[in-house]
């Protein structure tokens, strides 16, 4: 009876997990985006690729098969599809999501200078953005966030390394010297501050699926296999993700689980990280996973299996990626194959 008590106790705590806010707040109900782009509706009348059903090898033959011009006529009359097609030429997605960008109120995306790799505008939006040169990249990184975080907040300024284009652009400058592309990935409905949305795995799982389209489509264009980079409840996305997982590295840091017991569990060919500093409250979420609640055990616990990389001093919940630290130098020299 006490050990059942206990488990109700721990699955209760594991309902105020907080994957990815700096405080403890309600947390909404969020649906997640799902399906293919918006937009694909008329694509599809013209004949062209289902992109719910075409694999981005099969998205990738099929731009190179097509003239300069008619890329670019597919690119003004259809932007959200080719935006947001996984294999398309990068240079076009570019092109596609900067319109789209400019169409829905995301001007910012649309700026010189931004390479907006993904731009979902449904829902809270979801965006994918390049760092660095992904065509000519000898390393790519792809960084997964935790709640909070969409269109509108992944490169928010007031936490300059809790956001996806902070800490990809960290890294990035941590592995100058290098042709690295860093991929601040806000592709999947996350939580919204606590609740049961950051305690249960539906919207990891959703997000999952498009995590390794993405892995998939950076492969079918060429690019080296990346290291992921999972933060907070982004860890569960990865963990659910890992079977199919294109990448070289996936490493977990500030982690409250990755839905398995071991690395092994994981079944992923690539090698596996764990991080997490003294000071981080993710540390106080109990490692329980019971009726759809918790996400399992911490992949830094050494019966995990993981590689452990140096935290120490982080500080926090969110400063994996300040300058300065151990774990930034760790993670720029994983990205670089230089471990």
């Amino acid at each position: 009876m006490r050990r059942y008590k206990r488990t109700l106790v721990a699955v209760a705590l594991a309902t105020t997990v907080v994957s990815g806010t700096a405080g403890w707040a309600s947390g909404n109900a969020q649906e997640p985006v799902t399906g293919p782009p918006p937009g694909t509706a008329a694509w599809q009348r013209e004949g062209l690729p289902d992109p719910a059903a075409t694999t981005p090898a099969q998205v990738a033959h099929f731009f190179a098969a097509l003239t300069e011009d008619r890329q670019q006529d597919l690119v003004r009359r259809h932007p959200t599809v080719v935006g947001n097609l996984d294999g398309a030429p990068v240079k076009l997605r570019y092109a596609a999501n900067s319109l789209t960008a400019k169409a829905n109120g995301f001007g910012r995306l649309a700026e010189p200078g931004r390479q907006i790799l993904a731009l979902d505008p449904r829902g809270r939006g979801q965006v994918a953005e390049v760092y660095g040169d992904l065509e000519e990249a000898e390393h790519v990184a792809v960084v997964v966030p935790g709640s909070d975080i969409d269109a509108g907040t992944y490169d928010r300024t007031n936490d300059a390394y809790g956001t996806p284009a902070g800490m990809a652009k960290s890294l990035r400058d941590a592995t100058k010297g290098h042709r690295t592309a860093v991929i601040a990935w806000a592709g999947y409905t996350t939580p919204v501050g606590v609740g049961l949305d950051a305690a249960t795995g539906e919207l990891a799982e959703a997000g999952a699926d498009r995590l390794a389209r993405l892995t998939d489509g950076l492969d079918a264009t060429g690019a080296p296999d990346p290291a992921l980079f999972c933060h907070s409840y982004g860890s569960v996305v990865c963990g659910l993700a890992a079977p199919r997982l294109d990448a070289a590295d996936v490493v977990a840091l500030g982690s409250p689980g990755m839905r398995a017991d071991s690395v092994a569990d994981l079944r992923t060919d690539a090698r596996v990280w764990a991080a997490k500093n003294p000071a981080d409250w993710i540390d106080n979420i109990p490692n329980v996973e019971f009726a759809g609640l918790g996400h399992g055990a911490d992949p830094t616990d050494p019966a995990f299996g993981a590689r452990r990389v140096p935290a120490g001093d982080a500080d926090g919940h969110t400063g994996y990626f300040a300058p300065g630290t151990e774990s930034l130098r760790t993670f720029a020299s994983i990205t670089v194959g230089e471990l």
